[in-house]
């Protein structure tokens, strides 16, 4: 099975064909991708690239434009002090199926 390290919004994943993952919200109307690897694993045989692979790009495809993900609770607080601020953010994500790694 071939795993490739990509680049995606600043942040490196490792990814092999037929893989879904969560990637930081893409810019609307983007439907595909086409990454250049960063480090190709092909079984036995790791190619490190300088700095990408030569010959070796990964497709992918948008399948959902934005997920949220979970709710993180940001509290604030002092003892005695009568202070208490509790805010929340939910991230937005987009999700990517990796289509094929050349």
């Amino acid at each position: 099975m071939t795993k490739a390290v990509v680049k995606i919004g600043g942040k490196q994943f490792i990814v092999a064909e037929k893989e879904t993952l969560l990637v930081d919200l893409l810019p609307e109307g983007t439907k595909e991708l086409t990454l250049d690897a960063l480090l190709v694993i092909d079984g036995e045989k790791t190619t490190v690239g300088t700095p990408t692979v030569k010959g070796v790009t990964v497709t992918a495809t948008v399948i959902d434009d934005l997920v949220k993900g979970d709710k993180i609770r940001v509290i604030r607080y002092k003892a005695k002090k009568r202070v208490h601020t509790e805010t929340g953010h939910r991230q937005k994500y987009s999700k990517v199926e990796i289509t094929s790694i050349k």
